[in-house]
Order: C-alpha cells, then sequence, then structure tokens
C-alpha cells in the first residue's frame, strides 16, 4: 500500500478509537458513520469526513468497517451508496466486525470476483484499546489482501494474529472468544448476585475475588460497572444475545455441544427481554431475583 489514505467505517467505541489512532500513526483517515455529526466531529480534529461509504471507497484504497454485524456491513457494502461499487480492483476491505465464518468466508468469494481484497478481521479489547493501539485482531486473508492492508492492520492494533490464507478462521477464533467472555460475564454476574443475596458486602467481594484464584479479567472489568451502579453500555446486553447466538449456530451445525455457553446465551436473553438490551453487558445481573444492586451514581 502506498496512498495514506485509509477509511473507517463506523465511529463507534471501538470504531472512532480506531481511526484516531490511524491518524496519530500519520494515516489520513477519512470517516463515515450514519450519524452525519459522529463523521463531522472527527473530521474536525483532523481527518476528512464523507458523506457516503462510496464516496469513501473512492477515495481510499483500504477500507476498515467497525459495525456491529453482517446486516450493517452488507448495506455497507451492498446498500445505498454503498462501498462496493465505488471500489477499483486491488483496494481492500477490512472486516472488524464479528460474525459467522461462512458468512465473511461468502463475502470474500463476493468481493474477490470483482477485483476487491479482503481481510476476515475480528477485533477485540474494547474502546480504550483500540484507542491507545492495543487491540487485539484476529485475522485470516489470502496473501494479496495482507500485502494491501499489512500496514494499516499494524497500526491498528497491538496484535495482529494472522491465522489462516482465507477468509473464516478470524471469524471462528473470535466467536469462540466471544463465547469466553459471554460465559465469564455471566459466571462473574451470578457469583456477584450470590455474594448480594448472602448478605456480603459488595465491594468487600470484589477485592477479593480480584486478588484470589477465581478472578477473571470479565469479573474485573464488569463488577467494577455493577459496583459503581453504571450500565452505560460500553458492549451492550444485546451483543452477546448475537454473538452467543453465532457461537451456537456454528456449533450446532456440527452438533457439538456447548452447554455453558447455551446457559449464558439464556441468561442474556432473559435480560434483554426483560428491558435491558442496550444496557451494558453487566446488566445481565439485574435477571437474580431478591438482591438489591449497588446504586452508584447512575442506578
Amino acid at each position: 500500500m502506498t496512498s495514506k489514505n485509509v477509511g473507517v467505517i463506523g465511529l463507534g467505541a471501538m470504531g472512532l478509537g480506531i481511526a484516531k489512532t490511524l491518524r496519530g500513526k500519520g494515516f489520513n483517515v477519512h470517516v463515515c458513520d450514519v450519524r452525519p455529526g459522529a463523521a463531522d466531529a472527527f473530521a474536525n480534529e483532523g481527518g476528512v469526513a464523507c458523506a457516503s461509504p462510496a464516496a469513501l471507497a473512492a477515495a481510499c484504497p483500504v477500507l476498515v468497517s467497525v459495525v456491529v454485524n453482517a446486516a450493517q456491513t452488507e448495506s455497507v457494502l451492498f446498500g445505498d451508496n454503498g462501498a462496493a461499487a465505488a471500489m477499483p480492483a486491488g483496494s481492500t476491505f477490512v472486516m472488524c466486525s464479528t460474525v459467522d465464518p461462512n458468512w465473511s468466508i461468502a463475502l470474500e468469494a463476493r468481493l474477490h470476483a470483482q477485483g476487491v481484497n479482503y481481510v476476515d478481521a475480528p477485533i477485540s479489547g474494547g474502546a480504550a484499546k483500540a484507542a491507545s493501539g492495543q487491540m487485539t485482531m484476529m485475522t485470516s486473508a489470502r496473501p494479496a489482501a495482507y500485502a494491501a492492508a499489512d500496514a494499516v492492520l499494524d497500526a491498528m492494533a497491538g496484535k495482529v494474529y494472522r491465522l489462516g490464507d482465507g477468509a473464516g478462521a478470524g471469524s471462528k477464533v473470535k466467536i469462540i472468544n466471544q463465547l469466553l467472555a459471554g460465559v465469564h460475564i455471566a459466571a462473574a454476574a451470578e457469583a456477584m448476585a450470590l455474594g448480594l443475596r448472602e448478605g456480603v458486602d459488595a465491594a468487600a467481594l470484589y477485592e477479593v475475588i480480584t486478588n484470589s484464584a477465581g478472578n477473571s479479567w470479565m469479573f474485573e472489568n464488569r463488577m467494577a460497572h455493577v459496583l459503581a451502579g453504571d450500565y452505560t453500555p460500553l458492549s451492550a446486553v444485546d451483543i452477546f444475545v448475537k454473538d452467543l447466538g453465532l457461537v451456537l449456530d456454528t456449533a450446532r451445525a456440527s452438533k457439538f455441544p456447548l452447554p455453558l455457553a447455551s446457559t449464558a446465551h439464556q441468561m442474556f436473553m432473559q435480560a434483554s427481554t426483560a428491558g435491558f438490551a442496550k444496557e451494558d453487558d453487566s446488566a445481565v445481573i439485574k435477571i437474580f431475583p431478591g438482591i438489591e444492586l449497588p446504586k452508584g451514581k447512575k442506578a
């Protein structure tokens, strides 16, 4: 890749961090978001706001898509003013969403037919690591796609795992990561809920667990939200309804049992149906009866 132009589609918690990281690494970052104000705010700090994915594609040889799911990715590429029709042969589409691996494989074939490179590149690490350039990328792509996108990938992330020579492997590893993340959040919520039910001081429980063998990154991170009574969504309940659903769909195709993932998925669905769909995923703790949650500032 010789051009320093790179496009970022989707300026949510992760996408905005990625765009800022790339700008800090010397790229000329073009951005597009369904919320025009988000792109304009980024442009005001140094960057270029584009009105549509097509406009972004016309200006940038590498596009990084950081939208929520496969449906939004389809819209970005093939919807009105979509990027695909405007991408010249040899340009590259980097797909960072958590999706069905088979869908990712099919998308690679569809783009390859029109001469466009594709990188299956789900991401992990949260908004803070995206903004600091320290997130993890689980990638798989054809050699030509890596050759075109490597400089952008290495600038975006602290760790770029290259897992295969075609789409699919990156998405498979990501959904396995999401299996663990979802189960760990559900287990953390269950443990904290039991502590509250038994009258244990929540802050003391948090301090002990985070310094003991039962700790997990998700317990330490998400139960801090519970202690603060702050369910502002950094990753929402419905994200894990979707992601654990992808996990179960993948396993179901080969009749592979996933008892813990199945239970965690039911817990997130219960939380979603109870009205907490858009809250932080730690709000899964709200499904447990007979407990009084810490109030914090935003309860």
